[in-house]
């Protein structure tokens, strides 16, 4: 009788056409190790399946770009032999099940990818998102994550500096937790995954591997059901002590001259690392498992290639290297074993207690996966929504103090507090703020980074959505006086099996690849989850993009709060009163209809390069971008940000008033200067919208013909709502 049967096929996620291929390719019938090792490998956490078609219409090369996707994480040049080296990755399916870990291995998982390439980790981020907040289960999930992204990031030694906190049904029952690192290397000493020089030992470096993970990508590449909660065996257990040792050790290694290639073991553990490693190469590898790290007794060849414990590493060093290499690994207390050779053959041989139990050809597994065309449908166009047919509040402050201490819209200081932000001491800019910026360190240039997507938007309209949502990081990385270069993305969606969803996928690659094109600001990596439903109820579609800059002189970049009584106030950009799928239609009327709001793009680069260039002039003093509750909420979080208040003057030129106060326009700033007049001449010979709306001072924020809110009032109820939802002790822990 057969030992793989339909059953066992299907439970490792291979439908019959997939098994078929395994078939084809292997010419004969797989044990149960090699058919793991597919599962795994063509999983769409692994293997892209569903999106790679997509993926590769994206733009993905610039004059600074080292290195797009394909590698570990995506690199560009800084200048002076410096190279910034980032990726953002999803852990989105195990932080649900076990928030804390799953939260905090997604966090070492990201830094691995970044330090494997040469670069030490010099900031985080994370973008969040969780059900409502009514929802049984959120309140002991957003406690969880932070804690887990608090644990594992403040260990490293590494700051967290901005990232996203958002509620909505939709993630009642499969939250998002996006987290993205940006390391710092030297431009000529990068390292690869490409497995190279026949006869050259594998070795392995790290933690011992345990029972920890088995299957997790597999169990990343499917919806959730009502069985869920039994497969916590399937996540991770992260120590980011180990982990800190393991960065310090590879990058002492990394100092000399002995390594070959490198790669983390990441989803799939010791089976994707050796795979890609040897695909990469086009080479072939011996494995011996019995050398193989274990800190579990009697564990099987299966077991070992499919575990997702953290902390490991799998390098390819130079003949002769083995010892100093050995050294350096015992002085950090960490594993250091032997377990391969690179061949000639182009396969994958394992062998264990003398035995050989698997015998795999590496480059039809790697390169043959499954891609998939799989059906899409475009989502239907909303109708127009005017602002004059939208109703008006009843009293404007109150509506914007609503607006700015909804779950969505208050303060997430609770959140990042619990984060160490000014580790390392070269964090300029804290969260809060459009954008964060980091020093390189030891000189004046910085790295500005930012995480955004509006998923209410990219629902609405996928191509208009994932428009914006690359906009929008290019509009708060501009408004520090940074010039945006480059992005990473994380695609979670739901099941692409379903044709609306699929095309919300398309529509939103659309979108981001028109926007990268013509702000000049490529895709260098990025991941994809889809899947994130349960029970059939699929997550917004949540493109989630992680922004980078770079400013030359951080004494030069700004930030959002007033600076001083009397300066003036000036919007740049023209306002249309957009409340198609806004803030205000969301909280204040409980509608949600309506389109996004449309993106110029070639308005978005104008606008930002003239912003860019006052702000190094030092024309402006403080800037911030108009995005959720429009220049109502921009107006507010300025005010809030330094407790200086500000007289508005209306300049809604016949618009209405709830229009211009809380339309979503696109392509807009506030920006706070000393001078207004030379301001405004500047703008319009550069055939840029601006106007002056009023200045800065008092104690209130004073809306002529709208009303006035003191700045005290607004904090409060700003700040209240977070601390005030997680203090109370109903935690399922």
């Amino acid at each position: 009788m057969s030992e793989i049967t339909p059953e066992i096929v299907k439970e490792h996620g291979l439908n019959e056409e997939e098994y078929q291929m395994v078939l084809d390719i292997m010419g004969r019938e797989p044990n149960i190790n090699e058919l793991g090792i597919f599962s795994v490998m063509w999983s769409e956490h692994c293997s892209y399946k569903s999106s790679k078609k997509w993926l590769k219409t994206l733009p993905t090369e610039a004059p600074w770009v080292i290195c797009g996707p394909g590698e570990n994480a995506g690199i560009i040049d800084a200048g002076d032999n410096d190279a910034i080296i980032f990726k953002m990755e999803s852990h989105n399916h195990p932080s649900y099940i076990e928030p804390f870990q799953g939260a905090a291995t997604g966090v070492g998982g990201i830094m691995r990818d970044v330090f494997t390439m040469g670069a030490r980790p010099i900031a985080n981020l994370n973008a969040l998102r969780f059900g409502v907040p009514e929802h049984p289960k959120t309140r002991h999930l957003v406690h969880g994550v932070v804690e887990g992204i608090g644990s594992y990031g403040n260990c490293m030694g590494v700051p967290t500096v901005g990232g996203e906190v958002e509620f909505d049904s939709s993630y009642d029952g499969n939250i998002l937790v996006n987290a993205m690192c940006i390391g710092l290397a030297e431009a000529d000493n990068i390292f690869y995954c490409a497995a190279a020089g026949i006869g050259n030992p594998v070795v392995y470096v790290g933690s011992k591997t345990g029972r920890d993970g088995i299957h997790g990508a597999t169990m990343a590449s499917t919806e959730f059901t009502a069985d869920t909660e039994d497969k916590r065996p399937t996540v991770q257990v992260g120590d980011p002590f180990t982990e800190k040792l393991l960065l310090e050790a590879c990058l002492e290694l990394m100092q000399t001259d002995a390594i070959v290639a490198i790669q983390d073991m990441g989803a799939a553990g010791l089976t994707s690392s050796s795979f890609e490693m040897a695909s990469s190469g086009g080479v072939g590898i011996d494995m011996n498992l019995d050398n193989v790290p274990q800190r579990e007794e009697n564990m099987t060849p299966y077991e070992m290639m499919l575990s997702e414990s953290q902390e490991r590493m799998l390098m390819v060093l130079k003949p002769g290297k083995e010892d100093m290499a050995k050294a350096i690994f015992e002085k950090w207390e960490l594993d250091f074993a032997i377990i391969g050779t690179i061949t000639d053959t182009g396969r994958m041989r394992l062998f264990h207690k003398g035995e050989m139990v698997g015998d795999l050809p590496i480059s039809p597994l790697a390169d043959a996966s499954p891609e998939y065309d799989r059906p899409w449908v475009p989502t239907p166009k909303r109708d127009p929504l005017k602002a004059e047919d939208v109703p008006a509040p009843d009293n404007m402050m109150d509506a914007l103090k609503t607006l700015i201490s909804t779950p969505n819209g208050c303060s997430k200081r609770w959140v990042w507090e619990q984060y160490d932000h000014m580790v390392m001491n070269d964090t300029v800019a804290r969260p809060g703020g459009d954008a964060a910026i980091v020093r390189i360190h030891g000189t004046t240039k910085g790295v500005a980074t930012t995480s955004d997507v509006t998923p209410r938007y990219v629902f609405a309209d996928p191509v208009e959505g994932g428009k914006q949502a690359v906009a929008e990081t290019y509009r708060n990385i501009t408004a520090t006086g940074a010039t945006p270069k480059a992005i990473t993305d994380n695609m979670n969606f739901g099941n692409p099996e379903r044709p609306e969803i699929m095309g919300q996928f398309v529509g939103a690659c659309e979108g981001i690849s028109a926007a990268c094109i013509a702000l000049d600001y490529p895709v260098v990596s990025g991941n994809v989850s889809l899947y994130n439903e349960t029970n059939g109820q699929g997550i917004l579609p949540t493109p989630t993009i992680g922004g980078v800059g770079l400013i030359a002189d951080v004494s030069q970049s700004i930030g959002m709060a007033f600076t001083a009584a009397g300066e003036s106030i000036i919007l740049i950009g023209e306002t249309s009163g957009h409340l198609g799928c806004s803030q205000y239609l969301a909280e204040v009327l409980d509608r949600k209809d309506g389109p996004p709001p449309t993106v110029d793009l070639a308005l978005e680069r104008k606008h930002g390069d003239f912003v860019r260039s006052e702000i190094l002039a030092g024309n402006i003093t403080a800037c911030h971008d108009l995005s959720d509750g429009g220049l109502a909420v921009t107006l507010a979080e300025m005010a809030m940000a330094s407790g200086l208040g500000a007289e508005i003057s209306d300049a809604s030129n016949g618009l209405v008033m709830h229009g211009w106060l809380f339309g979503e326009d696109q392509a807009r700033y506030v920006a706070i200067t000393k001078d207004a007049d030379a301001f405004l001449v500047a703008a319009k010979s550069a055939g840029v919208s601006a106007t002056k709306i009023g200045e800065i001072g008092g104690e209130a924020l004073n809306i002529e013909h709208a009303g006035t809110i003191s700045v005290s009032s607004m904090q409060d109820a700003h700040e209240g709502w977070m601390p005030e939802f997680m203090a109370h002790p109903d935690f399922e822990d």
